[in-house]
């Protein structure tokens, strides 16, 4: 009828969204991912179409995933003989898919999206492309928002697939685009139809294996039932949760140099500030810290951030292990990520040996050692003579079987009193050495350091940093844990030597 406006053409509306969301640059190369079905096929004809006009010079992937045979080979031998008729450069490949998901001990479907992610940034990287394009659909995007909120999966879950991502890999980052984004499954297959392209049918999408084909063949159609709207629904809490993101990410980023500092491949957030941080600005905290260390987040699940947080509130020493040799340990005053077993130790790098000022402080890889001599009289309610050792060396206390997660492992000093007449004044603070032996207290018959330290389950990351404070001819203490027996205060005791260990 006259007045009425036209609707925009698929091709239009592709250039419209791939514009809006800025997801090519003019001048470069664009990788476009071809499996043969409907989707792929019609972005490919698609962007053939548009490549003027957006400036870029497409190349077809394929990648034969050897998982259907005859059918796999039929795929690959489709899409060569399309790129040939459309004028694009292709790079066709098989790989075993089946192999790499044993030796992973993947699913299928994580195999295969692991496998092929790895080929697509491969060949991107080959042609000096920055960028794939995929042909996900709105479907694949509403499939998504499902999938994850039956994971539980959060808040960031639900927000779906997005117009682009980035792909992490060994072999480079890349910029996963979705042109199709916008654009139902069924408009693919109508604009094959018209244009007389003839994708190829995966018969795996019809099982009902995999999680995804029994949301989109089950349980959408079960929905559906209960709400006819329920796509437009899912694509609203999607855009809602994409805006909740967006400034959680923002208020995150604001917060990271207040909160957080990385040291390495350790990020350490100040307890005191963390604490005072609403839950959901916790959870975004922790998830960036992950996303720091490992390059990306895609591993830490939901639960993991759960994990976390139920141990903010466990005495320090607390210590979880998660996906990608991630570890997050609890401290009196600060709360650790790391990668790196070495980067939870409490204690700074040693190196080399330090002679202490006795009396005096002295100075030494982090630590500030303050040595004071002192009459057994001035012990506060003992008289001169009946000290009990056990009172005045205040170690670190051994772990009763749980080893270093089951202890508050982190103090802000490290105390010893120490018989004088039996030390002397030339003491030396120096890592462990092969072959040190000492008798801790309360044992009759000397032992190895070494041996010491694993009874005492010091991970072993560590105990190169435990600082050994030793007189010309012994050990007379491992700071933390144990002093020599032969160094106790008696009841002869004429002068006590006080070490004190801080940091800083």
């Amino acid at each position: 009828m006259k007045g009425e406006s036209q609707q925009p053409t698929l091709e239009q509306r592709v250039l419209d969204f791939t514009r809006q969301h800025h997801l090519v640059s003019g001048g470069e190369k664009l990788v476009v991912a071809v499996s043969g079905g409907a989707d792929s096929v019609c972005l490919l004809h698609i962007l053939v179409g548009l490549q003027a006009k957006l400036k870029v010079k497409l190349h077809l992937a394929h990648l034969n995933h050897q998982l259907r045979d005859a059918d796999s080979e039929a795929d690959a031998d489709y899409v060569s003989d399309l790129a040939r008729k459309l004028g694009i450069t292709a790079t066709i490949e098989r790989r075993d898919v089946k192999a790499y998901q044993k030796k992973k001990r993947l699913s299928p479907e994580e195999a295969a999206r692991e496998v092929r992610y790895r080929f697509l940034t491969e060949v991107a990287k080959d042609i000096s492309a920055k960028r794939v394009a995929v042909g996900h659909t709105q479907d694949d995007h509403i499939e998504t928002i499902l999938m994850h909120l039956i994971r539980g999966a959060g808040t960031r879950g639900m927000r779906g697939l997005q117009p682009s991502t980035e792909w992490p890999s060994k072999a480079g980052n890349l910029t996963v685009i979705r042109p199709l984004l916008e654009v139902s499954h069924q408009e693919t297959e109508d604009y094959c139809h018209q244009h007389q392209l003839t994708p190829r049918l995966d018969a795996s999408n019809l099982s009902l294996s995999p999680l995804r084909n029994r949301i989109r063949q089950q349980l959408l159609p079960l929905l559906q039932s209960y709400n006819p709207g329920i796509a437009e629904a899912l694509l609203r809490t999607g855009r809602i949760a994409g805006d909740d993101i967006d400034f959680l990410d923002k208020e995150t980023a604001r917060l990271w140099n207040k909160i957080a500092r990385q040291q390495g491949e350790v990020i350490i957030l100040d307890k005191k500030g963390f604490d005072r941080l609403p839950p959901t600005l916790q959870r975004y905290l922790l998830r960036a810290s992950a996303e720091r260390l490992l390059g990306s987040a895609k591993d830490i699940e939901m639960r993991h951030i759960e994990e976390m947080m139920a141990a903010l509130g466990k005495p320090a020493g607390k210590r979880l292990s998660l996906p990608g040799g991630l570890i997050f340990a609890t401290g009196y005053d600060k709360y650790q990520l790391t990668t790196d077993m070495t980067g939870l130790s409490p204690f700074p790098k040693l190196e080399g040996e330090v002679r202490l000022n006795i009396p005096g402080q002295t100075l030494l890889s982090g630590w500030r050692v303050e040595a004071t001599i002192i009459k057994p009289s001035t012990i506060k309610g003992r008289p001169e003579g009946a000290l009990a050792p056990s009172e005045i060396i205040t170690p670190l206390p051994l772990s009763k079987g749980k080893g270093i997660q089951g202890i508050g492992l982190i103090k802000s000093d490290f105390t010893a009193c120490l018989d004088l007449a039996k030390t002397s004044d030339k003491l030396i603070v120096r890592p462990r050495r092969r072959g040190d032996r000492f008798q801790p207290l309360g044992l009759s018959l000397p032992k190895k350091v070494g041996e010491f330290m694993i009874d005492a389950k010091i991970p072993q990351a560590w105990r190169q940093q435990v600082p050994i404070v030793c007189s010309p001819d012994k050990v007379v203490w491992v700071v933390g844990w144990r002093i020599d027996d032969r160094v106790k205060i008696s009841d002869n005791t004429q002068q006590i030597l006080r070490l004190e260990f801080k940091q800083g």
